[in-house]
């Protein structure tokens, strides 16, 4: 199935929300569909975490395949050296990942605390330089990123069983509801054609 019926591509997004009326019902079920997915994943929050070491591990895996791919294509055999050398280096992160899950989670979570006081930082700095109207949007947002990732590392690693379960489930019921509201969207547009 195509969300594109018909022989004519739209030309802009006015002609592709007109295509896209008569579908809303898809949207508003694989909207509800990953809601209730998030919902799963805050309830059952360390099964949520796993799966997503699961889920990394296994994308870290098919990088390095690619990178090892590449590596054999190079034109030079040092740029193939190194590069095949990254691809082996994820191909045994994402392996280890796979076999001690657990532990990965620990390393993930700690990661991803220092990645969010990094952003959090980066985006106060950011905000210096911006004229006055979205600065303090952009300074709050640091802030509030800074803060969550500054609780993810004072409370590290106790909180590794849960915090990427955590964020697996807010992210699903958040882009859940996206997909909702733009079936909603497009449900209040829809004009069935007589």
């Amino acid at each position: 199935m195509t969300l594109f019926s018909g022989s004519s591509r739209p030309r802009d997004i006015g002609h592709a929300i007109e295509h896209l009326r008569s579908r809303w019902p898809w949207f508003a079920a694989f909207g509800t569909v990953a809601l209730l997915l998030g919902v799963a994943s805050l309830a059952l929050v360390s099964a949520a975490t796993i799966a997503s070491v699961y889920l990394i591990a296994i994308f870290v895996i098919i990088i390095g395949g690619l990178d090892i791919s590449l590596a054999l294509h190079a034109h030079r055999w040092t740029s193939g050296l190194l590069v095949g050398s990254v691809g082996l280096l994820y191909i045994v992160a994402g392996s280890f990942a796979l076999a001690n899950p657990e532990a990965s989670a620990v390393g993930l979570t700690l990661l991803l605390g220092v990645a969010l006081v990094a952003t959090g930082a980066m985006r106060l700095f950011l905000a210096t330089k911006l004229p006055e109207a979205p600065r303090w949007q952009v300074g709050v947002a640091g802030a509030l990123t800074g803060v969550l990732g500054l609780l993810i590392v004072f409370g590290w690693p106790q909180n590794s069983p849960y915090i990427l379960g955590i964020f697996l489930g807010v992210d699903m019921m958040m882009y859940g509801a996206g997909q909702l509201g733009f079936a909603l969207f497009l449900r209040r547009r829809f004009r069935p054609l007589v």
